[in-house]
């Protein structure tokens, strides 16, 4: 674990929050402090403003109201005369208006320099607010930055409104005063926050050190040093808390050791077993695959975990966990390809608490592949034998029953169901030879009898056989070199290989038909064929035509008196030999069986 960063320690932590707090406290004291002093210095100089606008108010009242002659000074004069000698002990008060309320007009003026608006109509809208209601209103705005406030006031004789009087004073003065009173506070805030600072770093590492050193002993325990003990630095919580954590260091040394070696057998065990193993959470997500089972399920251990049980086996088209949770027997799964059976069974138990909570699920898989395929060519060669047996007896059977109820005794028919019931018990027999035949061949401690073998003149006299009994309209082709092929064979099973594949192309082949033989040598064996010009084998079937019982023209197989053992009996010879056999055919031209037997070229000057 890499080390922490100053800015992002407790330590740095602490002090910033016991900071914050002073900070924090000391801002709400300083608004609350401010605001009060602000509304209090507002409040004294608006207060001085209306004292001096009263006595202004007054003595305009009197002047707009008094009766004057020709002798007396016109109401402006007057206004104006007022308003040059008003207390200058509020230099606060830049302009002071008098507006009457007839004429709306503004009638005085005490700025020198603004005497061009008496006369003229006012556009205050303080001024007309007060004129119309009669009532007292005042606002703040700015003027090149500086804060003015101005009061409008109405002037009343006998219960009406005859005048209003406008004041605009500087209040920049009062909000100087408030920014240096701010500049003080702000500045005693920064000192307090400095000690605060410092005394909370000292205070701080008092806390953090013996939290430091924990840390630094849970990073020893992570990778499984147990020996080292935190120091404990008083008996207040944070020592108790050392102490205990020194305790939990002991006891986690303990439980380790014996976690270990329980993890070590059960990792022996699943390493080693022969079966693949799965374990889930709660939720049936993968947490434990042992190899086998990644094995059989092709793939990784990295890709699965945390992956669901049922995706991982491909069950969630047809189960949820929970189902698999209640399965009590076995679960068959299929997931062979078109030429590769492949069939696992899956076993499933629950892991659960004694109070009946469900931890998860273990999964046992088994290959059975071999154990199905087994099976169902039991069941396939049972069925099939059953087959072969049952169309003679049957035919058997009728014959028989005819001749019992007096056919028999017809000089015409009874020779001839003779000939049948002789001809299906003649097939039969070949059967059953066949079938031990077979029996011998996948017998452990079956033995050839072979010896050293001319394969040219060998195969040459096999032909000729043939040639004295076949029929006159299918001619023999032979293409045998002349050199001697020698080969170490058992010749009575070698030659019932090639009885069986000569007798099938004789039996397959037309009318006016040929017949070919060869012979090559090639890679330590010799490679024989049989070629004949017969109907052909469609090629999504010529494999399967050395699989026991297998026809690929079952009713005509049958008149011709075939068992459908003979090319997997001739496959299982050759096998035997060492070589292979296999079958290429083009649809309604022929077909050729190939098989090789095993060649030692070194062998040749030892006989010639």
């Amino acid at each position: 674990m890499k080390k922490v960063g100053f800015f992002r320690s407790i330590h740095f932590k602490f002090v910033l929050i016991y900071v914050l707090l002073i900070f924090v406290a000391m801002q709400i004291i300083g608004v609350y402090f401010v605001g009060e002093l602000e509304e209090n210095l507002v409040g004294n100089f608006t207060k001085s403003i209306k004292g001096h606008v009263n006595l202004l108010t007054y003595s305009i009242g009197e002047e707009m109201e008094k009766e004057r002659g020709e002798e007396d000074p016109t109401l402006e004069e007057a206004i104006d005369a007022i308003l040059k000698d008003r207390d200058n002990s509020s230099n606060d008060i830049s302009e002071v208006r008098v507006i009457d309320t007839r004429s709306r007009r503004v009638i005085g003026t005490s700025a020198p320099g603004n005497q061009d608006i008496v006369g003229k109509k006012t556009t205050e809208v303080l001024i007309k607010n007060t004129l119309t209601f009669g009532k007292e209103d005042s606002d703040v705005f700015r003027d090149r930055g500086r804060r003015l406030w101005v009061l409008s006031t109405p002037v009343e004789a006998n219960g009406e409104v005859i005048g209003a009087v406008y004041v605009i004073a500087e209040m920049e003065n009062v909000f100087e005063q408030m920014d240096e009173i701010n500049s003080i506070f702000m500045t005693g805030t920064a000192i307090a926050l400095v000690i605060t600072a410092i005394l909370g770093i000292l205070l701080a590492r008092t806390i953090t050190r013996p939290m430091s050193d924990m840390r630094k002993q849970a990073l020893v325990m992570a990778k499984g040093n147990f020996s080292r003990k935190v120091r404990v630095y008083g008996d207040d919580e944070i020592g108790q808390l050392a102490v205990t954590f020194n305790n939990l260091t002991k006891k986690l040394q303990e439980s380790q050791s014996s976690t270990e070696g329980e993890r070590r057998k059960l990792s022996s065990v699943l390493a080693n077993m022969t079966d693949g193993v799965i374990s889930t959470d709660r939720r049936g997500r993968v947490n434990l695959i042992n190899e086998p089972a990644a094995q059989l399920l092709n793939v990784s251990s990295e890709t699965v975990m945390n992956q669901p049980i049922i995706e991982v086996l491909g069950l969630e088209e047809e189960y949820k966990f929970e189902d698999l949770l209640e399965e009590r027997e076995s679960i068959i799964l299929d997931y062979s390809k078109k030429n590769r059976p492949f069939i696992l069974r899956g076993n499933f138990s629950v892991i659960q608490k004694e109070t009946g909570f469900v931890n998860g699920l273990i999964t046992v898989l088994h290959d059975i592949t071999e154990q199905e395929k087994i099976e169902s060519e039991r069941r396939e060669f049972v069925a099939n034998v059953s087959h072969e047996l049952r169309t003679p007896l049957t035919t058997m059977r009728s014959y028989l029953e005819a001749l019992a109820e007096g056919a028999w005794k017809d000089e015409e028919i009874a020779p001839s169901f003779l000939s049948v019931n002789q001809n299906e018990t003649e097939r039969m027999i070949r059967l059953v030879n066949d079938l031990l035949q077979l029996s011998k061949m996948d017998s452990k401690d079956y033995r050839l009898k072979t010896g050293w073998v001319n394969f040219n003149k060998f195969y040459d006299h096999i032909i000729d056989r043939f040639e004295m009994s076949k029929n006159d309209d299918i001619t023999f082709k032979r293409d045998l070199p002349k050199e001697a092929y020698f080969v170490d064979i058992d010749e009575d099973k070698i030659t019932q290989v090639l009885y069986n594949v000569i007798s099938n192309s004789l039996k397959y082949s037309p009318e006016g038909g040929q017949v070919t033989f060869r012979v090559r040598a090639s890679d330590g064996f010799i490679i024989v064929s049989i070629t004949d010009q017969g109907v052909g084998i469609p090629k999504n079937v010529i494999d399967k035509i050395f699989d026991r019982f297998y026809r690929v023209d079952k009713a005509r197989a049958r008149n011709l008196g075939g068992t459908g053992l003979g090319l997997a009996i001739a496959k299982e010879m050759v096998v035997a030999h060492g070589g292979k056999i296999w079958a290429e055919s083009v649809d309604g031209k022929g077909t050729t069986v190939f098989f090789t037997l095993p060649y030692e070229q070194e062998e040749e000057d030892d006989w010639s």
